[in-house]
């Protein structure tokens, strides 16, 4: 035997002999608290995943856990010699490095006595569901689909915890804005619970109507739900066009429209907040009609800018979209603000809703307010100072929102996008996929009561998988793939028929 071929050899005898020694690590955990534990496992074989669940036995004494994280270890286990080979060579001596699995995890079925080296393992879904069953509170359970691992068992979110802000992240093409689809939908059949629906790319139009296919004893739950939910739209016609009167707009959303500053266009500003306060309700005739120097400055501004052509203005119809989003019989409104033709409407119908949801808090009507893209609609870095301004309102329903019942359900495809003070604010987090690093560091920094291990795994999360972690999900963080959508989907991808084989 050559030299080349006794080194390999002696190689593969070192690996058969440090895989014998990894396959008998055994699968054992401790917890000094009886709440939190640690465990060690062999690497050959392992399916103890981080999210997952498992089942602690001491001694008899059965306990559920959920693994928060899993990650490799070594650790030096001697000298190992290793006869020559055939045919003569020398002794072979090495270090043993042997590698294993080491992570930690929280026990779910309530807090017990410390233990020490009771055996784990992957828990079947049986004991799952019965701990799911058992831990069932007095709410509503909205089931958005099946827990990613423990397939069969299904994922269920506490009504209840809807009564705080939640955020919805995940990059295009994770499944973000059908995910939210189930969750809007799944409330509508559920509760009582009255929304708001700020819509910028028109994807929940078709909220109210179900999907051919969907599943016929849902599909007759949710039909009779969906007869509550209203679309006003820049294209409908009567009572569903989406309108404003200039009376609708508060004066610093007026102001902002118009970019108006009242140290640097003091006069206008001036001659604006007149007709603002006069005895008869504004409207744009009357602001573009004065013949007082600053107002006809203020009505070259307003014609200059297009204010006067915006589609939104109602000259002549009674009602405005706020009718609706205040009307306790109707209990939905989407706000279809992709209808509308510039981004300055949107803006400015976006702005208006938030700001009248905020002044008349005190009414004390719980209502979700879900602004879906909401990048677009309350930016971390506002472009102009009418989106500046529902911005603005969009922190302060954030921060004192709350006890008046105004809860935001935001979604967006980066968490940097979004003001912190109001994710911060949040205490509900749905995470869909992010392959970004730094939106994962920035997601971890900011929502700290999620394991970091948790979030770290939305980079490998497929189209449809999430992380839904805070009080909507009070039985710990878990990961979930959500289930089918029963109403169709307003807005979709343009279809890849370009790609077909030829």
């Amino acid at each position: 035997m050559d030299e080349k071929s006794a080194l390999g050899s002696q190689l593969e005898s070192f690996r058969e002999a440090r895989r014998d020694i990894e396959a008998s690590v055994l699968p054992l955990a401790t917890s000094v608290d009886g709440r939190r534990f640690s465990f060690q496992a062999s690497l050959h074989g392992l399916e103890l995943q981080a999210g997952g669940y498992a089942v602690l036995d001491d001694g008899g004494t059965r306990r559920l856990g959920q693994v928060l994280s899993v990650e490799l270890d070594h650790q030096l286990a001697g000298e190992l010699t290793l006869p020559p080979p055939a045919g003569g060579g020398p002794v072979a001596r090495t270090e043993l490095q042997v590698r294993y699995a080491r992570g930690e995890g929280i026990i779910v079925d309530g807090s017990s006595a410390p233990f020490h080296d009771a055996l784990i393992h992957p828990a079947a879904g049986s004991d799952v569901l019965e701990w799911q069953q058992r831990e069932t509170g007095p709410y509503a359970q909205l089931r958005l689909g099946e827990l990613a691992l423990a397939p069969g068992v299904p994922c269920v979110a506490d009504a209840a915890g809807f009564n705080r802000h939640t955020f919805l992240c995940g990059q295009s093409g994770s499944g973000k804005t059908y995910s939210l689809g189930v969750i809007l939908e799944r409330l509508l059949t559920e509760t009582d619970l009255r929304m708001v629906i700020l819509d910028p790319n028109s994807d929940f139009t078709r909220l109210g109507e179900v999907r051919p296919g969907a599943d016929p004893a849902l599909a007759g739950r949710y039909r009779q739900a969906a007869r509550g939910v209203t679309v006003y739209s820049a294209g409908a016609h009567g009572e569903r066009r989406l309108r404003l009167h200039v009376a609708d707009v508060e004066p610093a959303t007026q102001a902002a429209a118009l970019r108006l500053s009242p140290i640097a266009d003091r006069e206008e500003y001036a001659a604006l907040a007149a007709m603002l306060a006069g005895q008869d309700p504004p409207t744009i005739e009357v602001l573009t009609g004065n013949d007082l120097p600053e107002a006809v400055r203020l009505s070259l501004r307003i014609k200059n800018l297009g204010v006067d052509r915006y589609s939104v203005w109602a000259p002549g119809e009674s009602g405005s979209v706020l009718d609706a989003v205040h009307d306790p019989s109707v209990r939905c409104v989407v706000i279809d603000l992709g209808s509308l033709p510039s981004r300055e409407e949107q803006s400015l119908v976006a702005a208006t809703v938030l700001g009248d949801l905020w002044r008349r808090r005190q009414e004390r009507d719980p209502v979700l307010i879900v602004i879906d893209e909401a990048h677009n609609v309350c930016p971390a870095e506002p472009p102009d100072p009418l989106a500046a301004v529902a911005t603005g309102h969009a922190i302060r329903i954030a921060a004192e929102g709350r006890k008046f019942g105004l809860y935001l359900l935001l979604s967006t495809q980066r968490p940097q996008k979004i003001p912190e003070n109001v994710l911060s604010q949040a205490d509900n987090l749905v995470l869909m996929r992010l392959n970004s690093l730094a939106d994962a560091a920035f997601a971890e920094a900011v929502f700290s009561f999620v394991p970091p291990s948790l979030i770290e795994r939305s980079a490998i999360f497929r189209q449809g998988e999430a992380l839904i972690a805070g009080k909507i999900s009070p039985r710990q963080p878990a990961l979930l793939r959500f289930g089918a959508r029963l109403s169709e989907e307003g807005g979709a991808d343009v279809p890849a028929t370009w790609a077909a084989r030829r």
